[in-house]
């Protein structure tokens, strides 16, 4: 039986006297990847920042594996991988160095993974360079090579798709399907089609999920 990993029941935020969205309901199993639609302006980072807890702004509940996310917060955080619209990564150091630091914060000492995932991103002959040498993309790059180093299962990533080119574009999606199928779970917002059959869901603010 599949496992329900996030549950979202009336939520409610409203911003500057606009709501955002009222009374929304969506939830999101493992081995799911759920996208959320909208115009600029509907809550779509908003939702994302209420869920990983960076905002409390809101009315509602919300739970994690069947529990109030206010009572499992430090599961919740060992379980979750955030990417928001800046890459999050430290200007002073290279991309090798970026990667090492991350995956030290997971204990993980994986050398070897660290040059894989510079391959995969495209970083190689750029990845003993300061990162604020980079290009906007390059540095979204250095973010991205990060989720092939992460073991959490639950992933929630704020237009991953900027920034970079096509090639890029389509080993990400790919990386995303096979994460899926490997029983992880992701949110995204994003304006690029994805093409993961039986493994997308979508929820569209002001609409339904589908």
């Amino acid at each position: 039986m599949t496992e329900t990993l996030l549950e979202i029941k009336n939520l409610r935020c409203e911003r500057e006297e606009r709501v955002l969205f009222d009374q929304l309901c969506f939830s999101v199993d493992a081995g799911q990847v759920l996208q959320i639609e909208g115009p600029n302006g509907s809550g779509k980072t908003t939702l994302l920042r209420i869920i990983s807890g960076l905002s409390s702004a809101y009315e509602g509940d919300i739970y994690w594996r069947g529990q109030p996310i206010r009572k499992v917060r430090t599961d919740f955080y060992h379980d979750l991988h955030y990417l928001g619209h800046l890459p999050g990564v430290k200007a002073a150091l290279t991309p090798r160095e970026n990667l090492r630091w991350s995956c030290a914060l997971e204990a993980e000492d994986s050398d070897a993974q660290i040059e894989e995932a510079l391959d995969k991103v495209d970083l190689y002959g750029f990845e003993d360079l300061p990162c604020f040498t980079l290009s906007a993309g390059q540095q979204r790059r250095v973010a991205i090579a990060r989720l092939y180093l992460t073991a959490t299962p639950f992933w929630i990533l704020d237009e991953p798709f900027t920034a970079i080119d096509l090639r890029g574009v389509a080993e990400l999606e790919a990386m995303l399907a096979e994460r899926a199928e490997r029983g992880g779970t992701v949110i995204l917002t994003t304006h690029h089609q994805l093409d993961m059959p039986g493994r997308l869901k979508k929820v569209n603010l002001g609409g339904e999920a589908q």
